[in-house]
């Protein structure tokens, strides 16, 4: 099924009223594998997450904040890939690209939302991480449960606000280039270019907001972990160094992943981005690491292999 433009650039900006997705339209043979496949990959995320919450709930051993901290951040990744992927899946299996103007917003918003605590929940952990390793004495004082309940709300209802005033922002806009997204889903960048007019003072809000809500939590991450790796070659065995490096490898590496994505997307030069790579950046950190953060953090786990053989065992 194919539809046209149901705007043209001189039309009136008022009357456009959808928009229309053009993410994997140009791959037509591919519709059903493309279907097949982004079917498989929902299913392991809310597996893999889901087990994890289930583990970090139920098993004993596992009533710490590093794992309190990783079962909320695998409850993010499910409802984040939610906000994108269900849509996906409905415009392969239709062929119905069509998304109104609410729709869209309302996709943006939450999006926004669940990126900007994903940033947020992230820097926490690593802030867990540098409590764990560089002040273990103060360890249980420090994150005791209601400041780490406080620092789990703190991320998730941090970035509402500000992602309220940009979504109303963006769509306060006319739109009249066209109706037509150049991607698959209702990500900032393809709808900025669809607006009338200079949308300069909008690109450049863009911009800070990603610095507020990307940079900053990668710089307070980074400091983290340099005092971390610091503290941890002070340590006098290779065995103590190896243990307290593992605690941290597997955040280390979903940080690396989500954050190197992100960045690449939202702060590069408007002048080289395209169409291309935005959907395959976007499909990176949206889909892609939230499928394998289940396996980065149970296989490179210990006590979460432990807790998980227990769980089996105990099933069976």
């Amino acid at each position: 099924m194919e539809y046209t433009d149901e705007n043209k650039p001189e039309d009136n900006a008022t009357t456009v009223t959808q928009f229309l997705f053009l993410g994997f339209s140009d791959l037509p043979n591919l519709q059903g594998f493309l279907f097949g496949m982004f079917s498989i990959m929902y299913v392991i995320i809310l597996i893999g997450n889901s087990f994890i919450i289930v583990v970090a709930k139920i098993d004993p051993a596992l009533q710490k904040p590093m794992y309190f901290f990783l079962a909320n951040f695998s409850f993010l990744e499910i409802s984040y890939v939610s906000v994108t992927l269900p849509r996906i899946l409905y415009n392969l299996w239709t062929q119905d690209r069509r998304i109104c103007l609410p729709a869209c917003a309302i996709q943006m918003f939450f999006f926004l939302i669940l990126a900007a605590t994903e940033c947020f929940l992230l820097a926490v952990m690593s802030y867990d991480r540098y409590v764990a390793i560089c002040n273990p004495l103060h360890y249980p004082l420090v994150m005791n449960p209601t400041k780490c309940t406080q620092l789990a709300i703190g991320s998730w209802l941090g970035g509402i606000p500000v992602q309220i005033g940009q979504t109303c922002r963006i769509f306060s806009l006319h739109f009249c280039h066209s109706n037509r997204i150049d991607h698959f889903f209702c990500d900032v960048p393809p709808i900025l270019k669809l607006a009338c007019g200079d949308t300069s003072m909008h690109e450049l809000s863009v911009y800070l907001v990603a610095m507020l809500f990307v940079a900053s939590p990668f710089l307070l991450i980074l400091a983290s972990y340099s005092k971390i790796i610091a503290t941890i070659l002070k340590l006098p065995t290779a065995t103590g160094r190896a243990k307290a490096f593992s605690t941290c490898s597997s955040h280390l590496l979903v940080v690396v992943l989500f954050f190197g994505s992100a960045t690449i997307n939202y702060l590069r030069p408007k002048s080289i981005h395209s169409a291309g790579t935005d959907e395959l950046l976007s499909l990176f950190y949206t889909i892609v690491t939230p499928m394998f953060n289940p396996l980065i953090y149970s296989l490179r786990n210990k006590d979460m292999i432990a807790a998980l053989r227990r769980v089996l065992l105990t099933k069976s």
